[in-house]
């Protein structure tokens, strides 16, 4: 349960921290004093959506923290490895900051908003005034109706079924088509496919003519260079060459290198560059003997290159591209000329898939027609225990629109109706339930929810809205009977609901320093007598009002004995 709540610098808190006990615990204040941002708070440490106009105006960050006790083992630390210390308690805090980023943390160990919103969904569930539109919403009734009846497995089973057969559809429109189109297509194909083959791409060829053409494009000076070279080392009619002339000189110098270590060293270095030049001067020669350039070929080389141009433009921007496309039209144009035969296979798997969908989704919708009729025996068992003694509730099934007639939620269209008087007709919820009665309705619905479920804590705020006199009454036994399994905090206005409470919390806002400040304080029985006076006359208290207060808070405490 939810043990401590503090707060920093969130709307009109300045700082509050509130104690809140086991049972029914109720806060009550002025309009505007602050009650629901004592909930937005606890939206917030739970990893509810916020804004950074939450943050007091002044200040650059808001801090929640909140102490839970007593905690069951829930899933969420199970899958995360964080959970309680060894007294059972964990301390949540999240903090706020004005650039929007958030620092969380459970239980010392940081973590995402994320992950705190999964664990929020396991400790508390807050409901609000919204939820009754969500009540008339009738796309949430199915979603209320699973959830009542623990279906999430039935529910998960038939959804994988579904998804393979929408996964079989999918594949079966991708290979339908018109005959016209399959023919361009496959016309279109073919096409790419000659042009590509007929253009024998080989990976590297681009760089090769590239550099060839640039060998052509210099062929007489390339030519007269390494003539040149080739001269100068070996010689010719007119004069020695390199190579000759150092082999003279190494010839000389090896008849006296025996004279001195520098001469010996000496004929060494030049009989090295005698090997040198023999070795350029065969390879110069084979160089040349290679230089064979015939006549056309720079053009050859050139039109080539203008051909990979032109179909990398519509292909692929390398040879590589090119082919890689080639591979992908031959392999669709496969796919086409063997579509017939796939087309056929698949809808044999589809149609199998499509008996064991509707098998699936027939057990889901005849669970789910067991889980109404036990839904509609307990919401009027709620609702008669809330003053609302003729109403008939029913869940009305219609079979689930489409050529299929099934989704991923199943085959079924679910909604609620009601009947609020004897001898009226069903009707949907949105055009017979007043905000009274549709509050009421939503608190059986939640509290007939909260039977499966491991929460234990939950919030209503100002839920209550419409419900006055006798109806009020019933309400507060009902939030008390609940609170027995569970922890419940009620915000509300109404003083038969907070005089039933276990703990009582005022909210007050109050100017200091030319600020506004909220304040909430835990009140004691005479604080209690004095704030349900205030719930009921208002600012003008009179002894007879008193008097009343005090009455309901007996009448309370003798319901609470007695139950």
């Amino acid at each position: 349960m939810l043990s401590l709540l503090h707060i920093e610098n969130i709307a009109l808190i300045d700082q509050a921290e509130i104690t809140f006990g086991k049972g029914f615990n109720v806060l009550t204040g002025e309009t505007g004093a602050g009650k629901s941002i004592i909930i937005d708070a606890i939206g917030a440490v739970l990893g509810e959506r916020t804004s950074r106009d939450l943050i007091r105006t002044g200040e650059k960050a808001a801090l929640v923290t909140a102490l839970f006790r007593d905690l069951p083992d829930l899933p969420w630390f199970a899958e995360t490895g964080i959970g309680p210390d060894e007294n059972k308690e964990l301390l949540i805090s999240r903090k706020i900051q004005g650039d929007g980023k958030n620092f969380c943390h459970v239980g010392g160990v940081p973590c995402t908003v994320v992950q705190l919103k999964a664990l929020g969904s396991q400790l508390i569930d807050i409901h609000g005034q919204h939820d009754g539109q969500q009540l008339l919403d009738e796309t949430c009734h199915l979603g209320y109706l699973d959830s009542f009846g623990g279906l999430s497995e039935g529910l998960a089973d038939y959804r994988t079924a579904y998804e393979a057969l929408a996964h079989l559809r999918r594949q079966i429109a991708a290979l339908q088509m018109d005959e016209a189109e399959k023919a361009r297509r496959v016309d279109t194909l073919q096409f790419q496919i000659s042009e590509l083959e007929r253009a024998e791409l080989r990976p590297g060829e681009e760089e090769e003519l590239e550099e060839r053409k640039t060998i052509l494009r210099s062929a007489d000076k390339l030519m007269a260079a390494v003539e040149s070279a080739y001269s100068a080392l070996f010689g010719d009619e007119s004069r020695d060459g390199a190579s000759s002339l150092l082999a003279e000189a190494e010839g000389e110098l090896s008849r006296v290198a025996e004279v001195s270590g520098e001469l010996s060293r000496l004929s060494a270095v030049v009989s090295e560059l005698r090997y040198a030049a023999e070795d350029a001067t065969e390879g110069l020669r084979d160089l040349r003997d290679s230089l064979e350039f015939s006549p056309g070929e720079l053009d050859q080389v050139e039109n080539r290159l203008d051909q990979l141009h032109r179909l990398k433009k519509k292909y692929g921007g390398t040879v590589q591209e090119m082919l890689d496309y080639l591979l992908r039209c031959r392999e669709e144009l496969d796919r086409m000329e063997l579509a017939d035969d796939t087309l056929a296979k698949l809808k044999k798997q589809r149609k199998v898939q499509l008996d064991a969908t509707r098998q699936k989704g027939q057990m889901l919708s005849e669970k789910r027609q067991k889980a109404a009729q036990t839904l509609k025996k307990r919401i009027e068992e709620e609702l008669r225990q809330l003053d609302m003694p003729k109403v008939t509730f029913q869940v009305e099934f219609a079979p689930k629109s489409g050529k299929l007639g099934l989704d991923e939620t199943g085959m079924d269209e679910v909604r609620f109706l009601m009947s609020a008087n004897v001898g009226e007709t069903l009707k949907p919820i949105a055009k017979v339930a007043s905000g009274g009665e549709l509050s009421r309705i939503m608190l059986a619905l939640k509290n007939v929810l909260a039977e499966n479920d491991s929460i234990m804590t939950l919030i209503f705020d100002e839920v209550d809205t419409g419900v006055s006199g006798r109806a009020a009454g019933k309400v507060a036994e009902k939030m008390s009977r609940l609170s027995q399994g569970c922890q419940v905090l009620c915000v509300t206005h109404l003083p038969q609901i907070a005089a039933m409470s276990d703990s009582h919390y005022s909210v007050r806002k109050a100017e200091k320093a030319g600020r506004t400040y909220t304040s909430v304080t835990e009140l004691d029985r005479a604080g209690r007598r004095e704030e349900l006076a205030r719930l009921t006359g208002g600012m003008h208290i009179s002894p007879a009002i008193l008097e009343g207060a005090e009455e309901l808070l007996k009448e309370a405490e003798e319901y609470k004995q007695s139950h």
